[in-house]
């Protein structure tokens, strides 16, 4: 079981709530909820899935880098790339570029 923290979620109306947690509950790979907790199933789901987890993050501003443990093989080449809208959020720096990565590092080793 998977635990993802939807702690500080901040809601326009009660019934803005509502809609969250009546659209996680329709994830077929959510099991429920404990308190602000989100419980998936497993690492490995369907991309229908993930991307319904990446909207439902982008949406309710939920920290989006615990959605990085769901990159697998079979979904690396469009979840991980760095031309999607999300991948920042999840993912972080891009670092793709080997000549930009080696000057971040001499800039960080001083």
């Amino acid at each position: 079981m998977i635990r993802l923290d939807c702690s500080g979620v901040r809601f326009g109306s009660q019934l803005d709530e509502k809609h969250m947690f009546t659209w996680a509950a329709e994830i077929p790979s959510v099991v429920g909820w404990e308190q602000d907790i989100l419980l998936v199933r497993s690492r490995n789901m369907s991309e229908a899935s993930l991307r319904d987890l990446i909207a439902l993050f982008w949406r309710y501003d939920i920290p989006m880098a615990q959605l990085a443990q769901f990159r697998s093989s079979s979904n690396a080449r469009w979840f991980a790339s760095p031309t999607m809208f999300w991948h920042k959020r999840v993912f972080g720096r891009n670092l793709t570029s080997g000549s930009s990565r080696r000057s971040r590092l001499r800039r960080a080793r001083g």
